[in-house]
């Protein structure tokens, strides 16, 4: 027999073993490929966000990428580490290092080609839906089937080069083992497992501290605690399965009235071990189950801000005409023209947006401020003619509200203080009391007052006494029933839909329509990569489970008929069995779970509107797909354990 023929038998013969590393491989091959067509399809240059979904389909390849070759190599070393003893039978009747090295290379790259070939095969079967969806979101009418060779032969590079680098490096491994290592490879591990309760505590305050600090975050501090609660919660995670589960288990060994209650104690003592074993391995579950329900529940979510689209745009067109533009009426008669072309109803309304000259405050080292300002009555003509119910008083003559520029700013309401101003002319003291409970004026059609706001809106007796502003701005809106119909109206006028004020024109404008289907296919877009990359990262996760458990597996077939022959009843069996993997799988998803609470509780406070219902379906999602997956797993290991009982 060559060694290429014992190969193919190893493979062969293990194929239960290799299955789920096998589909993984594939599924990860299948989503890159698709990708990959994605990113070459002419047709998708036609759609709105074309740069942006080339942009976010090219970083989910790499994502794809990367994490498929961690995948890869983390499950090698765990066959070959469940097979070391198969390795030192070979060794010890005349194979040589470099023979066995060649052996597990061919191996992989069988294994590797076979999945590289057939998730290719399966991303050309069904790419036809994977283009439907992706049409869909990128407001694309159709994306005909479309297959040439750069898509494939990225596909088949990256994926032949991963699986030849890992082989290479993976079948080096065990020629720095000794033989008697390789024999005694199944029980190194298997001795009494120990944990620090110093380090134990360390984890619970760890995790406290990163829960603590993601649950007090606001608008401002989400940013600069995002990476410190991050790190802290990776610790103390590692720390809570490495030490704190060890020693919660021999509590519980310990405590006779638990663990002494029917098969408790068999079940503990087998736990206890494989926690300390496996730290590393619930760790990295956790860590990667929790990016699955981050990425999901957060771009699920980010739908919610869709619903504050048509308080955030109360204009269907919005145009700012700065000072001196001399083109305001050739636009604004653009955009009359174009409405009336379409047969749209609207109504015109015009106010005038004015910079006052303010005194410097204490820490500032100019000389004056421009303060935009906005008569109240003005802001209340507008918001009635927006559809608006109309509940708020007038601010009183040396008082403003503050003017919101989107319904999500009133996050931020909390943490702003309450500041004054004194105008030079006429020379009147004003005091922020509150905020405009409606957006007029949608964010970036005005100058940045500061990073709160855009503009005040004052007692009209006062905005009236204003005669010799700095400069004067006119907005104009056109309110429409339905805003959708505008979309790509004026489009000369527009970039994807906006002008911004400080984008060096004499205008700023914005179209609500475009910039709706705009939004609409951004997010659709970073939702479905986000579907497929927690597609895998989910079965990932419970691949490593999988392979984890069958490293094992010679070794609970010796304990369990060990027992057995003691006196332990098959359905004793299956309770042991059972609990020890319900143990397994759940324990890294409920920390999973709790970790991405407390993340979704750091992201409320940027968000105005509830995410809870959102983020509370994906999860919900993932723990009933978790569950499905403990069936099937605990069907095929139970199945396996008991041929030879």
């Amino acid at each position: 027999m060559t060694l290429r023929q014992l190969a193919f038998k190893n493979v062969v013969r293990n194929k239960r073993t290799y299955a789920a590393y096998f589909l993984s491989s594939a599924f990860s091959v299948m989503v890159f490929f698709i990708n990959a067509l994605l990113i070459y399809h002419p047709d998708i240059r036609r759609g709105l966000s074309s740069d942006l979904a080339v942009q976010a389909f090219v970083l989910a390849e790499c994502m794809v990428f990367l994490f498929s070759f961690l995948f890869v190599l983390y499950s090698v070393r765990s066959f070959l580490t469940s097979r070391k003893k198969e390795f030192g039978i070979l060794l010890m009747h005349g194979m040589t290092l470099a023979q066995l090295g060649k052996v597990i290379f061919l191996e992989n790259m069988i294994i590797g080609l076979s999945a590289t070939m057939t998730g290719t095969a399966a991303g050309a079967l069904f790419a036809k839906l994977f283009f439907l969806a992706s049409a869909r979101a990128l407001e694309i009418s159709s994306l005909p089937f479309y297959l040439t060779w750069q898509p494939l032969m990225l596909t088949l590079f990256a994926f032949v080069f991963l699986f030849l680098l890992i082989s290479a490096y993976t079948s080096r491994i065990v020629r720095i083992e000794k033989l008697i290592d390789l024999f005694q490879a199944a029980a190194k591990n298997k001795t009494k497992p120990e944990g620090s309760k110093v380090l134990a505590l360390l984890s619970l305050i760890l995790l406290g501290t990163g829960y603590t600090l993601a649950a007090g975050s606001d608008t401002k501090s989400i940013y600069i605690r995002v990476i410190p609660v991050v790190m802290i919660t990776m610790v103390g995670t590692y720390l809570f399965y490495s030490h704190f589960s060890v020693i919660l288990l021999q509590w519980i060994k310990r405590n006779r009235n638990l663990s002494l209650r029917r098969t408790h104690l068999i079940m503990f003592s087998g736990l206890s071990s494989r926690m300390k074993e496996h730290a590393k391995l619930f760790f990295m579950v956790t860590m990667v189950s929790t990016i699955s329900f981050c990425s999901l529940g957060v771009f699920a979510s980010i739908n919610v801000v869709t619903e504050l689209f048509l308080e955030d745009y109360p204009a269907a067109v919005g145009y700012v005409s700065k000072e001196g533009n001399s083109s305001e009426d050739a636009h604004l008669s653009r955009i009359t023209s174009e409405l009336k072309a379409r047969n749209i109803p609207y109504k015109e309304d015009q106010i005038q947006i004015k910079y006052a000259a303010i005194h410097p405050d204490e820490d500032s080292k100019e000389f004056s401020f421009e303060l935009p300002l906005i008569s109240f009555s003005d802001y209340k003509q507008v918001v009635q003619l927006a559809g608006y119910e109309w509940s708020e008083e007038s601010p009183d003559y040396n008082e403003a509200y503050v003017l919101i520029s989107s319904q999500n700013d009133k996050s931020k309401i909390r943490l702003k203080e309450r500041k004054e101003y004194t105008l030079l002319e006429p020379e009147v003291t004003i005091r922020e009391t509150g905020y405009t409970k409606h957006v007029i004026i949608p964010d970036n059609l005005l100058a940045d007052f500061d990073d709160s706001f855009e503009a005040l809106v004052i007692h009209d007796e006062l905005f009236a006494r204003i005669d010799s502003p700095v400069r004067v701005d006119e907005y104009t809106g056109f309110y429409v029933e339905h805003f959708e119909q505008t979309a790509f109206l004026a489009d000369a006028l527009v970039d994807h839909g906006r002008t911004r004020y400080d984008a060096g024109k004499t205008y700023a404008m914005s179209v609500s329509g475009t910039l709706f289907i705009l939004r609409e296919s951004m997010y659709r877009i970073l939702l479905f990569i986000a579907m497929l990359l927690a597609a895998i990262f989910f079965i990932a996760a419970g691949s490593f489970l999988y392979f984890r458990l069958y490293a094992d597996l010679d070794y609970d077939r010796r304990q369990y008929l060990t027992l057995m022959k003691m006196g332990l009843t098959p359905r004793e069996f299956r309770s042991c069995v059972t609990g020890q993997l319900a143990f397994l799988f759940f324990v890294p998803t409920v920390v999973a779970v709790i970790h991405s609470i407390f993340a979704f509780i750091a992201l409320q406070s940027l968000f105005y509107l509830s995410i809870a219902s959102k983020m509370g379906v994906v999860l919900l999602c993932f723990v009933l797909a978790q569950v499905l997956y403990f069936f099937f797993i605990r069907f095929h290991y139970l199945r396996n354990l008991k041929k030879s009982l």
